[in-house]
């Protein structure tokens, strides 16, 4: 695979992606998107009052994320995205878009995919015991605590022929951001 042009870094709510991703931007001198500050108002609101997100509250925020990626990307801005993308179904739209990679015309045309997002996939690992921990001495979020199990009981951990890395949370934010710059290189 070709040196990738964004890093997602993944996990459950609690586990470090925007710390890290932050951090890894600033390190790299790579823009930085954090994915919750694209969730539209309504999933705020049902995140909020405990209600676990659907894969149809989901989709057009992965979709508008995608379109993201795809432009910075294409204009040869390197990304690190913090996003959950808790399935294998969320990553692929991460770097493929909704239906797979859109078709578009060359000059004769002739149907070609459009180039997808190059992704290394970094997922932060962590036990729920310290996650919830973590959780819990988190102020001002708009993730309630109670949505943990739902997370974990979604999350699909990212497999061959993915390209990933795990890395575990018991780590410090500053040690991960190494492993990650040590995986790129």
């Amino acid at each position: 695979m070709a040196a990738p042009g964004a890093v997602l870094v993944m996990g459950v709510s609690g586990s470090g992606k925007s710390t890290v991703g932050a951090l890894l931007a600033s390190e790299l001198g790579w823009k930085f998107y954090d994915a919750d500050d694209y969730h539209p108002e309504e999933n705020r609101q049902k995140m909020g009052k405990g209600i676990p997100l659907s894969d149809q509250d989901r989709i057009p925020w992965l979709c508008n994320l995608h379109d993201i990626l795809q432009r910075d990307v294409a204009s040869g801005q390197h990304v690190v995205l913090a996003c959950s993308a808790l399935k294998k179904v969320y990553r692929d739209i991460l770097i493929q878009g909704k239906d797979g990679a859109p078709l578009k015309r060359d000059e004769s045309g002739k149907e070609e995919k459009t180039a997808e997002v190059k992704l290394l996939v970094v997922h932060l690992t962590g036990s729920f015991e310290v996650i919830s921990g973590r959780l819990l001495k988190r102020k001002g979020h708009f993730m309630p605590p109670e949505l943990l199990q739902s997370q974990f009981n979604t999350l699909e951990p990212p497999s061959a022929p993915e390209n990933f890395i795990q890395i575990s949370v018991d780590k410090n934010p500053s040690e991960i951001v190494v492993i990650i710059m040590e995986t790129l290189k």
